[in-house]
This record gives C-alpha cells, structure tokens and sequence, in this order.
C-alpha cells in the first residue's frame, strides 16, 4: 500500500511542479578584433555572451562544471569558465566573456582558411562544452543535468554582433 501511496504522490508533484530542465545558449557574440600576419600567427578578441536560464517556477538551479572550449579549426583560442552560479526560480543570468587570444600559430591549412575566412569577412569558430546543472524537485530531491554546447559562430570582422541559434536545449 506504501508503494502505490508513494507513486501517486511523486506523480501529483510532478504534475503540480512540472519541472523544466535548466538550459544554457549563446545570446550574441561578436568578433571585436583579429590580427594575422605573414609569419601565420594569428591574435583575436571576441565577446561572446553566454546565458543561464532557469525556467522552473519554484526551484533554484544551481549550475557548476561551466567549461567552454572557442576554436578555430583544430586550434585552441580560448576556455571559457565560471564559477559556480545560481539562478533563482523562473530567471536567467548572462555571463559576459570576454576572450583575448595570444599569438595563435597556424598550419599551412589553417592559413588557407583564415585567408579565405578573411576575404569573407566572416570567421567561423567552433564553440563547445559542457556545463552541470543541478535543482531540487520537492519531494523527488535533487536532479542533476549535463548541458551540451556544441555552436558553430560566423562572426563578421567589422564588430558586428550576431544573435546565434545555439542551446543546449534538444
């Protein structure tokens, strides 16, 4: 008789609560400056705004673990991280990066690329990784979740900003 008592329960709370599993996107990111020169080092700075939402209107979302990887082709710019966070019930938080790169040396194929990238006027970087998430559901406890980014960004190199599709929501 407890099981079913329990069932009915955890169900009536599920339905009552609805919980929504917390996400991650890139809000806008912009290409503020990019240098190459003829000795194939290239240098860049970009903002990239990356936002938190809690979409659960009774739970606080606790998330933790944030580590994004910003890459030109196979080459490494930048990690992104934050500390661990929260965000209170049915908000969101935008977390500003701000990436300065060092000289970044590149592959004969990687020079080929950011030559035609740089008669495009528009370079492309790959932006992935993960971040943890971990809220309380009333009587279920608590849930924890992994957020994947995996973002393709074409940033214009005259500063414009752009409004990428990308979530960790599937």
């Amino acid at each position: 008789m407890a099981v079913p008592t329990c069932g009915v329960v955890i169900f009536v709370g599920y339905a009552t609560l609805r919980p929504k599993v917390p996400q991650v996107s890139v809000t806008r990111a912009q290409m503020d400056t990019i240098y190459f020169d003829q000795s194939s080092l290239m240098m860049l700075h970009a903002t990239i705004v990356i936002k938190a939402e809690n979409d659960n209107t009774r739970a606080h979302a606790r998330f933790y673990d944030m580590s994004y990887t910003l890459s030109f082709r196979s080459q490494k710019i930048a990690i992104l991280m934050a500390d661990p966070f929260d965000v209170r019930p049915n908000r969101s938080l935008e977390l500003n990066f701000v990436v300065p790169s060092q000289s970044i040396p590149l592959n004969p194929e990687e020079v080929n690329a950011i030559n035609w990238s740089l008669d495009r006027k528009v370079v492309d970087l790959d932006l992935r990784g993960m971040s943890r998430t971990r809220w309380k559901v009333w009587l279920i406890g608590s849930i924890k979740y992994v957020l994947h980014l995996d973002c393709q960004l074409h940033l214009p190199i005259d500063q414009t900003t752009i409004y990428p599709h990308c979530t960790s929501k599937k």
